[in-house]
């Protein structure tokens, strides 16, 4: 279970996040805040895994705010949301860490990869924000966005190899004693995370990546 805070300034989005997050059984929203007073006045009993924070807050700088989380919690996790492909504001958190950068208007499938992988210890920076431009020049060699070992969890890695060794869902399920329905589900969700389109998409991947 991965617990999140969002700080977010929109109603409307905020709102709209945490109910897409609350239906996804992997995260927990611990707590939520529309101003950056708030968030900072909450910050020291704040008990979360991932922050979500808006990059543009009309309080106070997004620098100053990761300033303060580092001070109280110098391992935080943090993903910034932001509306903006390009931000002189990267540069100034960069030299804090923060761990990931996803657009407002990613789909519900990448921000959920995002803390996905941010939880387990990784980065992620949408596609949007490639790396060898400069937008995120001290980033270039360590963006993990297309590593299919912090995409995957362990059960979508076991199933992804047996579909690649032609067994069927039923078959999957009873090797894994699990559901076919379960099986369906980790396969859809596993054609979202990698961005293919149907098994042979996944059979194409996977030994690209030496999966196999």
């Amino acid at each position: 279970m991965v617990r999140i805070y969002i700080l977010e300034d929109q109603e409307l989005y905020l709102e709209g996040l945490v109910l897409l997050l609350k239906k996804n059984k992997q995260f927990q929203v611990s707590g939520y805040a529309s101003s950056a007073t708030q968030f900072l006045s909450e910050l020291p009993t704040i008990a979360a895994d991932v922050f979500l924070l808006d990059v543009h807050l009309p309080e106070l700088e997004a620098d100053v705010i990761l300033s303060e989380i580092r001070k109280i919690k110098p391992q935080q996790k943090v993903i910034y949301l932001t509306m903006m492909r390009g931000s002189r504001m990267l540069h100034k958190l960069e030299k804090l860490s923060f761990q990931g950068y996803i657009l407002k208007n990613a789909s519900i499938q990448e921000l959920t990869n995002a803390i996905e992988i941010v939880a387990k210890g990784g980065l992620y920076f949408s596609p949007e924000l490639t790396p060898g431009t400069n937008d995120l020049p001290a980033f270039r060699d360590t963006i993990t966005v297309n590593k299919p070992e912090q995409i995957l969890t362990e059960r979508e890695k076991e199933i992804l190899k047996l579909v690649c060794e032609e067994y069927s869902n039923a078959q999957i399920a009873e090797k894994l004693f699990i559901s076919v329905g379960t099986v369906d589900t980790h396969r859809k969700n596993i054609i979202g995370k990698l961005g293919v389109n149907n098994t042979v998409g996944l059979v194409k991947f996977a030994l690209t990546h030496n999966l196999l």
